[in-house]
């Protein structure tokens, strides 16, 4: 297939670009996020066929059919270098299913234990044949410093795909005391020689929008590039080469559940995603898209229930809404980053109607599209909310009628599936692994309600040894080593900044001159 180009979503770029141009950029000038400018389409007989190759093999043809401007040769060994024993199973996303009609898409057997890992175990890769591509060919002499907002599980899985990957430095920003002990340690004990890691304060929100206006702020670019050398980039989902690989899993889950004898080919399947920055349900939507036999697409919120109420009413609005923290710290968003393409695309892709929106988004802090596009919207989309204690209800539920231990993410999307399913099965997106999030899933086994201090004895444990607790009442011993072996070590990253610009900036220049000394 000939190469496909990359539009953005503002129409303020006047040329497409290749895959790999959009990879490096990360987001498009003038604020647009990368969208292929044609989607390719596959035959049922075509998605069902993968379930007869190894994941990297589909994961491969996937990016064949998309286009990407690299030799097929060189995809294929990027692909078995992405999936293969840095996961802790051959099948890399297993499928669980509880029920005839209730299936579990596991996406967390990588090294850091969330389904992030399926996405940046290979953009690293692919960004960085991406620099090699276009330094032979002369349009690229500088490096980079991937700069990432976090709210806990794409830092570390950012920070362990780009851990010494030369010309490349990483620095990851999360919001302080927002994420669980798990993950803190995930990202503070970081190895790497070209890693840092802040802690913001502030909620996710702020690094993200504090990330987003570093990216924008024209004077720093030109410092980097002067000083250091430097050009910035991403590998949050505002980067296709983040989405990507997601498209990828649920095309491969759908030949899988073919294969099991599980769906009949053909069979419309729901597919239920826990999502707060949108990006892994539109990725669903681009699966199917591509003519993958998905019905509708449940989006599920926990209390800061901003997708749930815009796809229910077609208002974005956060002029005046509260953050609020919950069990599912990874869905703790209000700005979703990723809604600016599935607009784009339920617009008929029109990029004036985008800018309008996302500049009264950036102003007024609201939004509303018009009728047809919200007519478009409730077509594709379902959307419930799951307030905190039925969160750690339903981990308890399942794993008392499955013998199933989830995380509170998975537990939000397992409620919704149950409240909004029809007569379709369902796929659920399972995230991470509960030992991400020891904290809530004791509170929940516990009939502790949300927030509730725990037990004296039980808060003194770090969350290696509460995760320990947990698999000696449970019996569920599966506690990935890399989680485990946490306490023993060395914290590296305690540095603790504000969320605006230039004291990101700071911070960033900082790092960046310690790398050069």
């Amino acid at each position: 297939m000939s190469d496909n180009l990359y539009r953005d979503t503002r129409g303020r770029c006047p040329q497409a670009v290749p895959f790999t141009q959009a990879v490096i950029n990360g987001l498009a000038d003038g604020g647009g996020l990368y969208v292929p400018e044609h989607i390719p389409t596959l035959t049922i007989d075509e998605i069902c066929e993968l379930a007869h190759m190894p994941y990297a093999k589909r994961a491969m043809f996937i990016y064949q059919v998309f286009g990407v401007d690299l030799p097929d040769d060189q995809i294929e060994t990027l692909m078995q270098k992405s999936y293969g024993e840095n996961f802790d199973t051959d099948q890399i996303c297993p499928i669980t299913s509880l029920d005839a009609q209730t299936h579990v898409l596991e996406l967390w057997h990588g090294p850091t234990s969330a389904f992030k890992d399926m996405a940046l175990q290979c953009l690293p890769h692919f960004f960085s044949a991406s620099a090699a591509k276009l330094r032979e060919e002369g349009t690229l002499e500088h490096e980079f410093l991937i700069l990432v907002a976090t709210s806990g599980d794409t830092g570390k899985a950012a920070l362990e795909g780009f851990c010494d990957v030369d010309g490349i430095s990483i620095g990851v920003m999360y919001p302080h005391g927002g994420v669980s002990d798990i993950q803190y340690k995930q990202m503070a004990t970081q190895k790497g020689n070209n890693v840092c890691v802040w802690s913001v304060e502030g909620n996710f929100d702020d690094c993200q929008t504090g990330a987003k206006n570093v990216f924008g702020d024209a004077t720093y670019a030109a410092e980097l590039s002067e000083r250091f050398n430097i050009s910035l980039s991403s590998a949050n989902s505002i980067n296709w080469g983040r989405l990507m690989p997601q498209i990828v899993y649920y095309i491969s889950a759908y030949s899988q559940l073919v294969a099991e004898g599980k769906l009949e080919a053909g069979q419309l399947l729901d597919i239920c995603v826990p999502t707060g920055n949108f990006g892994n349900i539109l990725a669903a939507y681009y699966a199917k898209r591509m003519g993958v036999p998905i019905g509708m697409l449940f989006c599920a919120s926990n209390e800061n229930r901003v997708l749930t109420d815009f796809i229910n009413t077609g208002t974005y609005d956060i002029s005046s809404r509260e953050f609020i923290l919950t069990p599912s710290p990874s869905m703790d968003i209000l700005v979703s980053s990723n809604l600016e393409r599935q607009l784009f695309e339920l617009t008929g892709r029109n990029a004036d109607a985008i800018a309008q929106w996302m500049d009264d988004l950036k102003q007024e802090k609201r939004f509303r599209i018009d009728p047809e596009t919200f007519a478009a919207v409730r077509e594709q989309f379902s959307a419930d909310a799951v307030d905190n204690a039925t969160c750690l209800e339903t981990i308890k539920s399942v794993f008392e009628e499955h013998d199933y231990l989830v995380d509170p993410h998975t537990a939000v999307a397992l409620h919704v599936a149950q409240n909004l399913r029809g007569e379709n099965p369902v796929l659920v997106a399972s995230t991470a692994h509960w030992a991400k999030f020891g904290n809530n899933v004791y509170r929940a086994l516990h009939d502790m309600k949300p927030g509730e201090a725990l037990p004296e004895d039980v808060a003194a444990l770090s969350g290696c040894e509460l995760n320990e607790l947990i698999a000696q009442e449970t019996g569920m011993f599966d506690i990935p080593a890399g989680l485990a072996a946490l306490d023993s070590m060395p914290i590296r990253f305690t540095e603790v900044i504000e969320g605006n610009v230039s004291s990101i900036e700071d911070a960033v220049s900082a790092f960046l001159v310690e790398q050069q000394s």
